[in-house]
């Protein structure tokens, strides 16, 4: 479906006009001459405007306003890419199998003599989006407070918004009803990795809608959580006061950096990517701060190659502009040196990254079911959303990116 242009004035107003310009000229021609090259070369079915679809199965790009597309992505690059498909200019009948081709080698789609230039067409990261204590609210707030019935909707019941595990490795192609099943089994790895049980101590960073506090308090745990987001405190303190458990469970408006105490245990589950690198050894000492001598934490991330995180730190994406400003993902090799600066010791890693491409494909496939309208939404959110789930899942799905669980001991 194509977006009228009408509909981008108002609350998509950088949206509604495609860039123009001498600039734009020129990075236009390259990228017409340069993306027919990558399809070529990926096997990637480009239709031009009246072409039928290709007979045959693959990867297929649509290009209903191929001037626009060629603009907007030479002008913005990834960034173009993305905002080219919210306005329309571009479609496919399977979005994830498209951009799951292109992430397989995202490192080489454009050629070394021009990513030698990087540094000088990139975006970078806006100071605003730093994630420093007087950031760091607004940064989660823009994802977080969307609407709790956004989440609501295409969550399943527990309410869970992380990588689930699921009964086989690799997933043997999961339905619906399996997520909540394998929502508490993360849930439960991760609690046993920080040998959480009756009369533990328990500082969760990083709520979420309450699932990990609840699953932890009926083990007989206390639980401090914390979370930055106001929409996640009601409800996750809402659903606490349902199941009885407000004596076991207390959440917190507070960032991790201001936190207090001493516990047992500290579980994170996909927080550290809000953290941001520059804040990353924070985040682990922190962590050891409040573990008692002989403590575990069990950590939750997702990551991505140390080469890849050198040659894109500090470039402002399509992710960060649209979706988790101040983002970052680390690589496995950065986390050990954090950690072991940070006084910790690594007991154990687990990768899970093709149970995440499962998850987000079951994610969106209930979020593309939905009526967005009836939420307050309009039709280029649900084709940003639709595009972040794909895109998400691209990158697991390629081995492009990983999640990995990890438990950690504060020696004694």
């Amino acid at each position: 479906m194509s977006v009228a242009t009408s509909t981008l004035i108002g609350q998509w107003p950088g949206l509604a006009t495609p860039p123009a310009g001498l600039r734009t000229r020129v990075a236009s021609t390259v990228t017409r001459s340069l993306f027919h090259r990558i399809a070529a070369r990926y096997g990637i079915h480009v239709v031009m405007p009246g072409q039928p679809l290709p007979n045959d199965a693959g990867p297929t790009i649509v290009l209903n306003r191929p001037e626009e597309f060629y603009a907007r992505t030479g002008r913005d690059l990834l960034i173009g890419f993305g905002e080219s498909y919210m306005t329309g200019a571009w479609d496919s009948p399977d979005l994830s199998e498209l951009l799951t081709a292109l992430a397989a080698d995202i490192g080489s789609l454009v050629p070394e003599r021009l990513q030698r230039w990087r540094r000088w067409y990139v975006a970078r990261h806006p100071h605003a989006h730093r994630n420093s204590v007087d950031n760091s609210r607004n940064n989660i707030s823009h994802h977080y407070d969307l609407s709790n019935d956004l989440f609501s909707a295409f969550l399943d019941e527990t309410m869970t918004y992380s990588s689930a595990i699921f009964p086989s490795d690799p997933p043997a192609a999961p339905t619906r009803a399996d997520l909540a099943e394998a929502q508490h089994r993360k849930i439960d790895r991760l609690l046993d990795l920080a040998r959480v049980g009756e009369g533990t101590r328990v500082l969760e960073i990083g709520t979420g809608w309450g699932e990990l506090a609840l699953r932890a308090a009926h083990r007989g745990a206390t639980v401090t959580s914390l979370t930055l987001s106001e929409e996640q405190l009601v409800l996750a303190q809402e659903r606490i006061a349902a199941a009885g458990l407000s004596d076991r469970v207390s959440v917190e408006l507070c960032d991790y950096r201001e936190a207090q105490g001493t516990y047992d245990a500290v579980v994170s589950v996909e927080m550290i990517e809000a953290v941001g690198h520059e804040y990353l050894p924070s985040y682990f000492e922190a962590i050891h701060d409040r573990l008692a001598p002989g403590g575990r934490a069990a950590i939750q991330a997702i990551v991505m190659p140390h080469d890849r995180m050198l040659a894109t730190l500090g470039t402002h994406t399509w992710v960060h502009k649209y979706i988790f400003p101040g983002g970052f993902l680390p690589s496995t090799v950065l986390l050990d040196e954090v950690t072991r600066e940070a006084g910790l010791r690594t007991i154990s890693t687990r990768a899970l990254g093709l149970h995440y491409a499962e998850t987000l494909r079951l994610w969106d496939e209930t979020f593309m079911d939905l009526d967005v309208t009836d939420l307050g939404f309009d039709e280029v959110f649900r084709r940003m959303w639709h595009f972040y789930l794909c895109y998400s899942r691209a990158g697991f799905a390629s081995g492009y990116l990983d999640v990995v669980q990890l438990e950690y001991l504060r020696p004694r």
